[in-house]
């Protein structure tokens, strides 16, 4: 792995990450494509410089983080779902990011249920944080499990989790956010004391790869919340959907043609 395959998932971090549309579902094609995929710190480094988006939401929700002692007991209970899934299913959420079929088969999927999300849950009656009672957060946290198939995309899965507990798309986005610093934290330590365990030490040049991929990620997405969250008040998510199917065909298509996409 190089500077340039860095910076390209970085980017590509960056751009995703908050996007219903699956982050780890294009880093996990992108480094396929550049024939990077198989290295394990390549899969080490996915996941770490998600902890560079996730930073994005501190800085733009500073305040909202200070605001009450029951924000993070909410934050809290939605998260101890994916803790537990998480590690119960570590092996096979493993085997799962090696397959770009299974990518590809979740964007076209998660595509079709975007389509149709803003019609069926289209009568909100939770507008503020505050309203996020404790059990409609669990409920939530089950849906962001959905996630751990590569492809889903956890923020997609969360706020179509919370736009069905009569959230508004704008609450149920940005609870999404929130969760995501608990999830992404828990993930990455999980996963480099993996990476430890399985023997493997981070040189000096791939501290320095984590380091500028981090920065760019955490960048790139602080312009995507922004934007994202103003587009999803105005136009909802089709556009999302017709995106995940369309990429998700050309996947397949690619697979079935003979072009080995596929991680050994």
């Amino acid at each position: 792995m190089n500077f340039l395959h860095a910076i390209i998932l970085a980017v590509i971090e960056g751009l995703t990450e908050f996007l219903p549309v699956s982050s780890t579902g294009h880093m996990i094609l992108a480094s396929s494509f550049m024939g990077i995929a198989s290295d394990p710190f390549v899969k080490l480094f996915t996941i770490v410089i998600q902890l560079g988006a996730i930073l994005s939401v501190l800085v733009l929700y500073f305040k909202r983080f200070f605001k009450s002692v029951n924000f993070y007991f909410k934050l809290l209970v939605a998260f101890i779902p994916a803790a537990v899934f998480g590690l119960l299913l570590s092996k096979k959420i493993d085997e799962m990011l090696e397959s770009p079929m299974t990518v590809a088969v979740s964007l076209v999927v998660g595509g079709v249920i975007l389509l149709f999300v803003d019609k069926w849950f289209n009568k909100p009656v939770i507008h503020e944080e505050e309203e996020i009672n404790y059990l409609t957060a669990l409920k939530i946290g089950f849906f962001q499990c959905l996630a751990m198939i590569p492809g889903v995309s956890r923020s997609g899965a969360s706020i179509v989790g919370g736009m069905s507990m009569k959230l508004s798309r704008k609450v149920a986005a940005e609870f999404s956010f929130f969760l995501a610093v608990p999830t992404m934290f828990a993930a990455t330590a999980k996963k480099l004391l993996d990476f430890y365990k399985a023997g493997y030490q981070i040189t000096p040049k791939e501290l320095q790869l984590l380091a500028v991929g981090n920065i760019i990620a955490f960048i790139v997405a602080l312009l995507a919340i922004k934007s994202f969250i103003g587009y999803l008040n105005k136009h909802g998510f089709k556009v999302f959907g017709w995106y995940r199917i369309i990429a998700g065909l050309i996947i397949i298509v690619l697979i079935y043609s003979g072009h080995n996409l596929q991680i050994i």
